[in-house]
């Protein structure tokens, strides 16, 4: 029977037993078992993912993310020693202002994180000292900010760098004052009963909409001039934006557990 007998007739059997097509069972019970899986091929009793709207949370931002920062107020970030954060708030943005980094009141681990950025209108400094911020995942993870348009630098320091490990696939920056964008998917490492690592933090980032790190591994916890390491730590921990002295702006931040 064709495709559309088939749909057809489970139409009617729906009706004849007065539930809609959406009500009845779709999908197989005699086909193989997915290696690894409790579950079947096209499995009929395999539960659907929820329903999400990409769009339907505060904002604009998804329905099941956590704001970290839509403008207004600094409510959701705190000072290193636990105090109120205190940049620089204007409009829906944040810019850094030379009061230290900031971290999240919340602990986050695996998930997929949504920020945008924007290094100063009128350039100023050059390599690591013109438009330099960073990412800090756990507040420990790098993936470096720098206005890196026609600006020379360390190929590992540069923007969208996991900050002395890995460059970036590609420079996708945006010129000075333009705002761009990171999504980043993370993966936290796992350490066992003991503190060894078994598995390394990993991230996929997309600068700009491109990709420009697919599921790599951090050899550890960021390091200047030096080789990282890994070091145990709890599951989750907060997420830190970095002062590194330049006027820096932030917006719309936010994100998903995973």
């Amino acid at each position: 029977m064709a495709r559309g007998g088939i749909w057809l007739t489970a139409v009617l059997v729906a009706w004849m037993s007065g539930l809609s097509p959406q009500d009845q069972e779709v999908g197989y019970t005699d086909t193989p078992y997915l290696p690894g899986q409790k579950w079947r091929v096209h499995d009929a009793k395999r539960p659907a993912p929820p329903v999400v709207d990409p769009s339907g949370g505060p904002k604009g931002i998804p329905a099941d993310a956590i704001p970290l920062f839509q403008g207004g107020d600094l409510a959701a970030w705190r000072t290193p020693d636990g105090k109120p954060a205190r940049w620089k708030l204007e409009g829906d943005f944040m810019e850094v202002n030379g009061t230290g980094s900031i971290l999240t009141r919340q602990d986050l681990g695996d998930g997929q994180l949504h920020i945008e950025w924007c290094a100063p209108k009128v350039p100023k400094g050059a390599s690591q000292h013109r438009g330099n911020s960073g990412v800090f995942l756990m507040s420990r993870y790098e993936v470096q900010i720098l206005d890196s348009y026609e600006n020379r630098s360390y190929a590992d320091g540069q923007a969208a760098a996991m900050y002395g490990q890995y460059p970036p696939l590609v420079n996708a920056c945006r010129p000075p004052g333009v705002w761009q964008t990171y999504d980043i998917v993370f993966r936290a490492p796992r350490f066992d009963d003991k503190g060894k690592l078994v598995a390394p933090a990993r991230v996929t980032v997309f600068h700009n909409g491109l990709c420009v790190h697919n599921d790599r591994a951090f050899i550890g916890q960021t390091a200047h001039r030096a080789v990282a390491q890994y070091h145990p730590h709890a599951p989750k921990a907060p997420l830190m934006l970095q002062d590194h002295g330049n006027p820096v702006r932030f917006r719309n931040i936010w994100f998903r557990p995973m």
